[in-house]
């Protein structure tokens, strides 16, 4: 994972844009340990090297994740939260049938913040205000 805070430079464009985003299982299970925590960190670094996204950190707890990512100008916050949890609900839940009980892997909801400032305290009341907490 790439630590750098350089601006991007492509033909037409200079850019910096990195969102910092977390998101929670269905009915915040904490199923996100273990093998199933490995292989959605696989899942997410091969989508981020596909789409071309510097994945600059990613933390996975039991019951959420967040992952700060730099994107293209193209790349919305939503369009790349719908890109990740689909193809990692697609993955877990064709190797893990555990997580089949659950109606579906991730929660529509989401947090997302640009350019990696945000406070714990914002980060917290996400969390305190999830069904299941």
């Amino acid at each position: 994972m790439e630590q750098t805070h350089a601006y991007q430079r492509d033909e037409h464009r200079v850019h910096l844009i990195s969102y910092h985003l977390m998101w929670c299982p269905r009915r915040r299970k904490p199923v996100l340990a273990g093998p199933v925590a490995a292989r959605c960190r696989e899942v997410l670094e091969g989508k981020c090297a596909e789409k071309g996204w510097n994945m600059l950190a990613l933390a996975i707890e039991p019951d959420h994740l967040h992952l700060v990512v730099r994107v293209w100008p193209s790349d919305s916050a939503a369009e790349v939260v719908k890109q990740c949890t689909g193809i990692t609900a697609f993955h877990l839940r064709h190797e893990f049938p555990h997580l089949l009980k659950l109606p579906s892997t991730w929660t529509r909801s989401y947090f997302a913040s640009t350019a990696g400032h945000v406070s714990q305290e914002t980060i917290h009341r996400y969390l305190d205000a999830q069904p299941g907490r």
